[in-house]
C-alpha cells in the first residue's frame, strides 16, 4: 500500500455525477490516542459521468485533475495515492457461503481457517464481466451451530460463514482506474461509495440496533442497510437530484440554472403551511425576466420526486423485512439531501426516524466536515485509515476481509494498466 509523499496521510476520492470531491486526512494523536484529522476538502463540477458511470474519459480526466491541483494547493503536499470510490448501478450484490475444514490437530480456529473460509466463499461464479469488490463475512458458525461473531480459538471441526458479495463491472473498474491513473496518482483501493460513508456517519451502537444509510446524488440514489454490525442489504435507486431540478425546469417552464437555484436555495419537499399567495420572482435565480412563480407549486414538484424516491427506498427495506423496524433509523447523507424538509418527509414515508449524517469522531480545521456531501470523500479517508492502522480485533474480520477481495481488485487493475504501456 502507497504513501503520500512528504507525510503520511490518507486521500479519498469521490467522483459523482455533478461534483468531484477529494478529502486529505491524516491520523494524529489527541489525548492520549490517535484519532482522524481532516486536513483538506474540495469539490470541483464533474464532467464526464452521468449516473455514476464514466462516459468520457478525456472530460473526467480533466475534472479529476482539476480537483488533485486544487486539493494540493489547499495542504500543501503532492498527493500520490489515493483511495477511490465506486458507486453506480452497475454495482450487483449477492449473499454466498463458504465451508473449510478446521486444520488445527486440536480442532482450534485460527485465523488462517477464518481467511481460508472467506476466500471459499468469494468463489461464487461472478456474472460476465464482473469482478469482486469486496467480500463482507455476516456471520460464521462452527460445526452448523449458532451465528458467531468471531470464531476465532473457538473448537470444531468445520467452520461455515455467510457473507456478503459486492461487484463491479469490469469495464467501469477499468474506466475508472484509467482515469485516476492518467491524472498521475495511483490507486491504493477502490471502495464501494455508500460503504465508504456509512463507516463515518453512523456509531458503533446504531450499527448494531439496525439503520439505514441513504446517499442521494445527483443521478442515482444508493442505501445500505446495517444490522448487529453487518451490511444485509446494498441497493442502487436510478434516480437523483438532477430529477428534481429536471421536474422544476419542465414543471415552471424555465431554464436548468434557474432550476436548480430554486431547488438549493427557495425550495422545500413540505408544502405544508404554504398557500398560493406566497410568490416568488424567478429574476432573482436567474431569470432573464420577472416572473412570479407559487412557492407552494415548487413545493410540489420538489415534494412528488422525493416521495418516488422514499418510496423506493421503502420497497427495498421491505424486500429484506426492514420497513419500519431500524431501532437507529435513516441516515441521509449526499448533495441531495441538504433539500429544506427532508428529513420530515423522510420520517412520514419511511416511519422511521430520520436525521442528516455528519462525520463522527473525526476533527477538522474547516466547517466543510458538515457538509452531507463530502460524507463519502471522508469515509473514504475513514477506511483507508482505519486498514493502515490495522484495526483491533473488533473489527478484524471485516477488515481483514476487506482486504483480501480489494487485493484482488487493486493487483488486477495494476496488472491491466501495466499491459497497456509500451
Amino acid at each position: 500500500m502507497g504513501r503520500n509523499a512528504g507525510e503520511d496521510i490518507i486521500a479519498g476520492l469521490d467522483l459523482g455525477s455533478t461534483a468531484i470531491r477529494m478529502v486529505v486526512g491524516q491520523m494524529l494523536e489527541q489525548g492520549g490516542s490517535e484519532g482522524l484529522h481532516i486536513l483538506g476538502m474540495v469539490e470541483v463540477p464533474s464532467e464526464g459521468i452521468h449516473k455514476g458511470v464514466i462516459t468520457s474519459i478525456e472530460d473526467a480526466v480533466s475534472s479529476t485533475s482539476a480537483c488533485l491541483e486544487k486539493i494540493e494547493r489547499a495542504v500543501g503536499l503532492p498527493i500520490e495515492h489515493v483511495w477511490v470510490g465506486v458507486n453506480g448501478h452497475h454495482v450487483l450484490t449477492d449473499i454466498s457461503q463458504g465451508v473449510v475444514a478446521i486444520s488445527h490437530p486440536n480442532g482450534e480456529i485460527t485465523e488462517d481457517d477464518v481467511e481460508r473460509v472467506v476466500d471459499a466463499a468469494r468463489t461464487v461464479a461472478t456474472p460476465m464481466n464482473y469482478e469482486i469488490l469486496h467480500v463482507i463475512p455476516r456471520y460464521f458458525s462452527v460445526d452448523g451451530g449458532s451465528p458467531v461473531k468471531d470464531p476465532v480459538s473457538m473448537s470444531g471441526v468445520r467452520l461455515e460463514v455467510d457473507t456478503h458479495i459486492i461487484q463491479g463491472s469490469s469495464g467501469h473498474i477499468k474506466n475508472l482506474t484509467k482515469t485516476v491513473y492518467r491524472t498521475g496518482s495511483d490507486i491504493d483501493d477502490l471502495v464501494l461509495s455508500i460503504l465508504a460513508a456509512s463507516e463515518v456517519v453512523v456509531s458503533e451502537r446504531a450499527r448494531d440496533m439496525g439503520c439505514v444509510i441513504i446517499d442521494i446524488g445527483g443521478s442515482t440514489t444508493s442505501m445500505i442497510v446495517i444490522e448487529d454490525g453487518d451490511v444485509i442489504h446494498t441497493a442502487f435507486i436510478p434516480i437523483g437530484s438532477e430529477h428534481i431540478t429536471q421536474d422544476i425546469a419542465i414543471g415552471l417552464k424555465t431554464s436548468i440554472d434557474v432550476a436548480e437555484r430554486l431547488k438549493i436555495f427557495g425550495g422545500t419537499c413540505v408544502t405544508k403551511g404554504l398557500t398560493k399567495r406566497d410568490v416568488m420572482n424567478l429574476s432573482e435565480f436567474g431569470a432573464q425576466a420577472d416572473e412570479e412563480i407559487s412557492r407552494k407549486l415548487l413545493a410540489q414538484i420538489i415534494e412528488a420526486r422525493v416521495e418516488e424516491i422514499l418510496e423506493k427506498v421503502g420497497a427495498e427495506l421491505k424486500s429484506v423485512g426492514r420497513a419500519g423496524v431500524l431501532p437507529a433509523g435513516a441516515v441521509f447523507v449526499g448533495g441531495g439531501s441538504k433539500l429544506h424538509g427532508l428529513i420530515d418527509l423522510a420520517k412520514r414515508e419511511l416511519r422511521l426516524p430520520a436525521a442528516l449524517g455528519y462525520p463522527l469522531n473525526i476533527t477538522s480545521v474547516t466547517e466543510k466536515i458538515n457538509d452531507v456531501s463530502f460524507a463519502t470523500a471522508i469515509g473514504l479517508v475513514k477506511w483507508g485509515a482505519d486498514i493502515q492502522a490495522d484495526m483491533p480485533s473488533g473489527k478484524w474480520h471485516t477488515i481483514m476481509s476487506q482486504l483480501n477481495a480489494s487485493k484482488t481488485v487493486a493487483t488486477n487493475v495494476r496488472k491491466w494498466m501495466k499491459s497497456l504501456l509500451p
